[in-house]
């Protein structure tokens, strides 16, 4: 989804200020912003795959790594498959996530599942029946967790 096509360009730009603040905290000082908003769902399947392999978490950490820190394309093969070596996957990881049907279909299950109970955003955290959705700040989950019945030691 191109930013520019469904936002005006100060909107973008407010946008572009906030995510660089926002990276900042997580020691990202060298955020660019992205014209565009990519599609997770091949990412999405190879992290399945990444699942069946035991691997998840180490792919998981690199693609966010991937994606936020260092620029990469999460709809790329070529990134993809840099992604998969890297955190240990199998040399036909990114065939398997394309040729397989069983892992994009994992996908379109469990994104019809989060919409019928109204997620609308990743990532998103559930509390009884309330839900955050996004990477928010610290003060933002407190909050969230407050209001869900949690106390405070």
């Amino acid at each position: 989804m191109r930013l520019d096509e469904h936002f005006p360009p100060e909107r973008v730009a407010q946008m572009a200020e906030y995510m660089k603040s926002f990276a900042a905290k997580f020691g990202i000082d060298d955020f660019r912003q992205r014209d565009r908003i990519p599609s997770t769902r091949r990412a999405l399947a190879l992290a399945e795959v990444a699942r069946d392999e035991g691997r998840l978490d180490e792919y998981r950490n690199g693609a966010m790594d991937a994606h936020w820190a260092r620029g990469m394309d999460l709809e790329n093969d070529d990134d993809l498959r840099t992604i998969a070596k890297e955190s240990g996957l199998s040399d036909d990881a990114v065939e398997r996530s394309k040729a397989d049907p069983q892992y994009l279909e994992r996908i379109d299950e469990i994104r019809a599942e989060a919409g019928r109970i109204g997620v609308e955003g990743i990532p998103t955290f559930v509390i009884g029946r309330f839900g955050l959705s996004g990477c928010q700040p610290y003060e933002v989950f407190v909050d969230f967790a407050t209001q869900a019945g949690a106390k405070r030691p």
